[in-house]
């Protein structure tokens, strides 16, 4: 396998652009100092953790453990003492990374500490030379832990080399292209896709630190940028500043790609952006475990509701729950999806239990229900823990009824979930953000939308008003934060 990382040793582009986060800014060069010198400085240790802050040290951090060989272990800063304990523990790291500026919880306080510095001042690059084993752990990446303690997935330089490679296939990302965003650095999206998927083709990386409209227009305009990545809340409030912000309008639609994931991007936003600027919003599906499955190819029309087509390299299929493989393309036959591939993790770190348990002999149980189109296209529908609801003996996926309430001008946010019906087995639970406070509409409205949207046997039966969705940091609404019985 190639350098995760040829951009760092090629020395006609020591001089290009490589990152900027805020005020600091390193070209390819520099960044070979700065990560070459903190590699050189590892301990050689199973794992590092690094203090995964929105800052360009994160960035250094990352790229140095990869470069020695030593896996990073991405820690949230706003993670809760006692889950950081447990990563601890589960990992054991033998340092951690961090800015000198930062102040680290008590939890790390018996953990070695590395400051990360931009500028060394070694006058050259330390030479380290990246591990040839594509099978060696490149990063353990903790999942949000919904069904218990979060657990460690081990991810190898061989499936971060290959999704990436793969989404750089399916959007002609290449060394001109400049991403904007500002997603966390301790999860896939921001770290893997949003920092090392730049640095690998060797283009820039400008990350704003904190999301605001006014940085996405600066970087997106006159800043040059090529590329926007962001979750649905971001784009909610690109779609709402668009009328009052030609700026804003212009910067867009002069980007090359804009891209959306970590959650399904809802209906009125896609179509608001598209109308406005006349680009549509490219969304791609993955996860922690696999990394990238799928995306919407670029230049097509745009398919909302949908996650594209399987990426190179990715198989994938629907099994239905007796095990057997769903071969239908007609966008109804609901299943899980399981995919294989190059772009799948190693397993969980000290479970070889719950890895076995993923797998369906070759191929990983997303846990994700979808249909596939007559072309092959992926629409998720929902999880299979939380999304799916059988109701009146249909299958139905909790996705496809919260895009159709989203279509309703008086509905702002929305989740469905299911829950016990002594006729219907489950009946539909709709949960409505309404634009209007004052004056939702009513439950027999949105539930007559519904059914002449989709079908009635998928109208909700009961709709409950909240001011606010629960939500975690990248967007996904926490049904299970909901609260019990309305």
């Amino acid at each position: 396998m190639s350098a995760l990382f040829p951009a760092l040793t090629a020395p006609t582009g020591a001089d290009g652009p490589a990152l900027r986060c805020g005020t600091d800014t390193l070209t390819y060069g520099e960044l070979a100092r700065a990560a070459g010198a903190l590699a050189a400085r590892l301990p050689r240790t199973e794992r590092v953790a690094v203090w995964a802050t929105p800052s360009a040290r994160t960035a250094v951090g990352v790229v140095a453990a990869l470069l020695a060989g030593v896996p990073a272990v991405p820690l949230n800063p706003r993670t809760g003492g006692r889950e950081l304990a447990h990563i601890l523990a589960d990992s054991a790291p033998g340092a951690v990374l961090a800015g000198p500026e930062d102040t680290l919880p008590e939890g790390l306080a018996g953990l070695p500490r590395l400051d990360v510095e931009l500028h060394p001042a070694e006058a050259a690059a330390v030479a380290v030379a990246e591990p040839e084993d594509d099978e060696a752990p490149a990063l353990v990446v903790y999942t949000s832990g919904t069904t218990g303690p979060p657990k460690g997935v081990v991810l190898s330089r061989r499936a971060v080399a290959a999704s990436l490679d793969a989404l750089a296939d399916a959007w002609s990302w290449t060394a001109d292209d400049v991403l904007v965003h500002a997603l966390p650095l301790f999860h896939v999206h921001g770290l893997i896709l949003g920092v090392l998927g730049p640095l690998r083709r060797g283009g820039e990386v400008r990350h704003l630190g904190a999301f605001s409209v006014e940085g996405v227009a600066r970087e997106l305009g006159g800043g040059g940028g090529t590329m926007l990545f962001g979750v649905p809340t971001m784009y909610h409030r690109i779609a709402d500043a668009l009328d009052e912000d030609a700026g804003l309008v212009e910067a867009l639609a002069g980007a090359r790609l804009l891209v959306s994931g970590s959650a399904a991007l809802p209906l009125h936003d896609h179509e608001r952006i598209a109308a406005a600027t006349g680009r549509t919003v490219v969304e791609r599906y993955g996860m922690t475990e696999t990394l990238m499955n799928t995306s919407v190819l670029p230049g097509g029309g745009p398919r909302p509701g949908t996650v594209g087509v399987p990426l190179a390299g990715v198989e994938l299929r629907l099994v239905d729950e007796d095990g057997s493989v769903c071969g239908e393309l007609d966008g109804e036959t609901v299943g899980e999806v399981q995919v294989r591939g190059p772009n799948l993790f190693s397993g969980y770190l000290n479970r070889p239990d719950a890895t076995a348990a993923a797998f369906d002999g070759g191929w990983f149980r997303t846990g994700d229900m979808a249909v596939r189109e007559a072309d092959g296209t992926v629409r998720l529908v929902g999880r299979k823990a939380t999304d799916l609801i059988k109701s009146g003996g249909y299958k139905i996926g909790a996705g496809e009824i919260e895009n159709a309430l989203l279509d309703h001008p008086g509905v702002r946010e929305a989740a469905v979930t299911g829950e016990p019906d002594p006729d219907l087995g489950e009946r539909i639970v709709a949960w409505v953000v309404p634009a209007d406070a004052e004056k939702p509409p009513a439950e027999a409205e949105l539930a007559d939308h519904v059914a002449a949207l989709l079908a009635p046997h998928k109208r909700p039966r009961v709709v409950r008003y909240l001011d606010a969705l629960p939500r975690n940091d990248l967007g996904k609404i926490l049904k299970k934060s909901l609260p019990v019985g309305g």
